[in-house]
């Protein structure tokens, strides 16, 4: 083990205890008869961890989780997807922002952890680096942290940018703590400013199960980008009325279910356009534009330029 064994989170601890394998500068490499990959732990301090995980396991590993503590709240950041490569639409990088209310689980199922990093945080400590009384429902109510609640963010560039930082910037171990921590409370930064500007006047608490449908229907709109979304038949499908259906999906990815899915739709077409295997209008007619003047109005509106001049940038 390391040294300073203070810095290693106890779940990593658990982890290469039960490989029979060493952690070595907070990595723990996978041992080839369990599978493979790695996960690196960061304790900065009582306030803050970071888990980087991407690896794949055999077989399911049932960890009793030695780093919950039902009196500290913390605040997760599960950032997915993050490792720089062309993710299909379905699986564009993205940060997944909850409540300790909302994963206080005592035992951890672990088996594939592909592309992830996992920021913890203390709610007091983050709410005590705000001065003003005036925050956001959503803010605030993160911020409180007494009820379970989970957000979704895609992830932009610059934010990306910083992710490939903690990747891979080569920095020396002397600063390595330092400078990961200053990367995680950035990226955390950036993301409550984009919390802060969501518009939900009231939140609702949410509950494990709302969570997993809202999921569902969430992969059913990307399954079928060429078919615009019946919220009718989406609520049947959630067995939810439409009214909760619309309210708790906005309330997650900050959107309608009609501009979440036409974003989608458009990014789709934008990675077709690049792969440079379809016309403009094959890839209109594939996404369900029957319109193609529609189409290309529809994709300057989001991409800033009409769809045959991206194709050829």
């Amino acid at each position: 083990m390391e040294e300073n064994e203070t810095t290693i989170p106890g779940i990593l601890k658990k982890f290469a205890d039960i490989m029979g394998t060493q952690i070595k500068n907070r990595k723990l490499e996978i041992p080839a008869q369990f599978g493979n990959g790695y996960c690196m732990g960061y304790i900065f301090n009582k306030n803050i961890r970071m888990l980087i995980s991407n690896y794949e396991l055999n077989d399911e590993l049932i960890i009793e989780n030695p780093d919950l503590d039902e009196a500290k709240r913390m605040i997760f950041f599960k950032f997915q997807n993050i490792f720089p490569k062309m993710p299909s639409v379905g699986k564009a990088p993205s940060v997944l922002i909850g409540t300790s209310r909302i994963n206080t689980d005592e035992m951890i199922s672990i088996h594939s952890n592909t592309a992830t990093i996992n920021i913890e945080v203390d709610a007091d400590y983050l709410n005590g680096l705000f001065y003003s009384s005036e925050k956001s429902p959503v803010l605030q109510n993160l911020l409180q942290n007494n009820r379970p609640f989970l957000f979704e963010q895609i992830l932009y560039p610059s934010l990306q940018d910083i992710v490939n930082e903690i990747l891979s910037e080569p920095v020396e171990e002397i600063f390595i703590l330092f400078f990961l921590k200053i990367k995680a409370e950035e990226l955390i930064c950036r993301l409550l400013m984009e919390l802060e500007k969501r518009d939900e006047k009231q939140l609702y608490a949410l509950n494990i199960q709302d969570v997993k449908i809202i999921y569902i229907i969430k992969e059913q709109i990307l399954e079928h980008l060429d078919t615009p979304p019946s919220i009718k038949e989406l609520a049947i499908k959630a067995g939810m009325s439409p009214t909760k259906l619309k309210r708790l999906f906005k309330q997650i990815f900050g959107d309608s279910i009609f501009s979440y899915y036409q974003e989608f739709r458009i990014k789709e077409a934008a990675f077709l356009l690049k792969e440079g295997k379809y016309s403009v209008s094959e890839v209109g007619y594939r996404l369900g534009f029957t319109n193609l003047s529609h189409f290309s109005k529809v994709f300057q509106d989001h991409i800033g330029v009409k769809p045959k001049q991206y194709s050829m940038l």
